[in-house]
């Protein structure tokens, strides 16, 4: 991912004071042995005292334990095992039902508990239904049905069968939204915020997807010991880099769950995971760069960082909005990026720290999940994708996603309403066992067509484990961007432990390499999918979308 972060407004005093509070605030992710446990690396970092990374599986005590607390503390993975967990661009959204989904198992409760907001509520857990019509169930969950491409949709919507057998779905002002083509395995998805994304089924779950003004990618999948994967080669402008997921099914659909192409050493993962001898200012860099004025009232960088969790926030949103910002410009999309009313960011201090003890988990988890590959284990999505968050969430932990690319909702009166690139959603309460869907709480969104603030949203679970997915790349590419830069600019020098390069995961190793046909055709696939919605559109009677 590129590089990102800065916002033009620098908090104020007491902006500074409240984090500065965090160091003395609870106790982070501390936890009982796992088998295999995890090593307890040195990472002192200047520091006198030896850290070490949490270990996943038992029940976490109250204090005692290293890391930045926050509002109320925060909670450690209660998982009694480690897997991937993916990363990457597009929704996963209607994906291939899957073989069936396998229970997590938990080792117990973790840790205290992060805080939430305190401002409105969950609204209950989302149900599922795949008919037009059905009801998200529980609290506020909005009455939703199932487009073409299997996205949800809000009241008003139709879908019918054209003559030449295509799928098509009309929002209520009988614009196209969505086309199905069985044919050729194409769903053309139209975003409320002006985006089109395209996605062709391949074999073995592979697909190609593209979207304006977006990366687009091409997965292949393979096998590494029994186990299904999938290598996402993506490409945009010029630039490849590649990502890689665990094939995985979950309550009868197929998710791609992120698994690290590679892995540090857990010297460096214990020196992230625990807070820095004092908190530091540092400068990104990114001066008078367009995107940073434009979501000048949603994000501000952080004046100081107690630890390299709260740095990897800032890293993590401001990749997100430089994606936005990109999109807008390339692709037309239109997310809103309002100046708030008061001149404070939307992202409050208070909502970056439920973020960074996402990170923070997603550490522990890494590191716990490196010891596992480099002795030989296979790692198990299920222990840390979505189905390890959702067990949390039931034990009374309440965990925050961040979008990592545009997605439509609907939200609790039933209308679709859309979030983007880092807006953060809250979920409270646990769905029930059977559900596809769960009632997310919108902590911070851009305003326009996006879902309200404090809004109840129904949201797909593979949608959720996109997002999941996008966050842990992030992290990664910015624990990269950290280890680089540690020891300049104020980031504290990391102990020589934590200075070894990470080493490529066994299943990246062993991966097809990409088609090198790839990249033509994501480009040509555009336009295949316009001749596509042209022949939908004019069999089903519907008007053009408007993007």
């Amino acid at each position: 991912m590129t590089n990102s972060n800065d916002r033009r407004t620098m908090r104020s005093v007491s902006a500074a004071a409240v984090l500065a509070l965090l160091l003395g605030l609870g106790s982070l992710l501390s936890a009982a042995a796992l088998t295999p446990p995890p090593k307890k690396p040195s990472a002192g970092g200047g520091s006198s005292t030896s850290h070490t990374p949490p270990k996943l599986g038992g029940s976490s005590g109250g204090g005692g334990s290293h890391g930045a607390g926050g509002f109320g503390g925060s909670h450690g993975p209660t998982t009694g095992g480690a897997g991937g967990i993916g990363g990457g661009h597009g929704p996963t959204t209607g994906g291939t039902s899957g073989t069936g989904g396998h229970g997590v198992t938990t080792g117990g409760a973790g840790g205290t508990g992060g805080r939430g907001l305190g401002t409105g509520g969950a609204g209950g857990a989302g149900g599922h239904g795949s008919s037009m019509g059905g009801s998200a169930g529980g609290g506020k969950g909005g009455t939703y049905g199932k487009s073409a491409t299997g996205g949800l949709s809000g009241k008003g919507s139709n879908t019918h069968i054209t003559k030449s057998g295509s799928s098509v779905t009309t929002r209520g002002n009988g614009k196209v939204s969505d086309v199905h083509d069985p044919k050729s395995g194409t769903d053309i998805h139209h975003g409320l915020n002006g985006n089109r994304s395209v996605s062709r089924s391949l074999p073995n779950h592979g697909r190609k997807y593209s979207s304006r003004g977006r990366p687009g990618y091409a997965q292949r999948g393979y096998h590494y010991h029994g186990h299904d994967f999938g290598r996402r080669a993506y490409y945009y402008h010029g630039h490849e880099y590649n990502r890689y997921y665990h094939g995985w099914g979950y309550r009868g659909v197929y998710m791609d769950v992120y698994a690290p192409g590679f892995f540090f050493a857990p010297g460096f993962y214990g020196w992230a995971y625990n807070p820095w001898p004092a908190p530091i200012a540092f400068g990104w860099g990114w001066g008078g760069a367009p995107w940073v004025g434009f979501y000048g009232g949603f994000f501000a960088p952080s004046p100081v960082y107690p630890s390299a969790a709260f740095w990897l926030t800032d890293y993590v949103i401001s990749t997100d909005l430089q994606a936005a910002y990109a999109a807008q410009q390339e692709g037309g999309e239109n997310d809103g990026g309002p100046e708030a009313g008061d001149g404070s960011p939307a992202m409050t201090p208070e909502v970056k720290q439920q973020v960074a003890n996402e990170v923070d988990s997603q550490i522990a988890l890494e590191n716990q999940e490196g010891q596992q590959s480099s002795g030989g284990q296979d790692v198990d999505p299920g222990s840390s994708g979505i189905a390890r968050i959702l067990a949390d969430v039931a034990a009374g932990h309440a965990h925050v996603f961040v979008a990592g690319g545009p997605l439509d909702l609907v939200d609790a009166a039933g209308n679709e309403c859309s979030v983007s690139d880092g807006d953060v959603l809250q979920l409270q309460t646990a769905p029930p066992d059977d559900a596809t869907t769960a009632s997310l709480f919108v902590l911070v969104s851009k305003g326009g067509n996006e879902c309200a603030r404090a809004d109840t949203v129904t949201v797909q679970l593979s949608d959720l484990q996109e997002m999941q997915n996008q966050l842990r790349a992030n992290i990664d590419q910015g624990l990269k961007d950290l280890q680089a830069k540690q020891g300049t600019g104020g980031i504290p020098q990391a102990p020589p432990s934590a200075q070894a390069p990470p080493t490529a995961a066994p299943y990246a190793a062993v991966a097809p390499p990409p088609d090198p046909a790839d990249a033509t055709a994501l480009q040509q696939q555009g336009q295949q999918a316009d001749q596509t919605e042209q022949q939908a559109t004019a069999d089903s009677g519907g008007q053009p979308p408007a993007n």
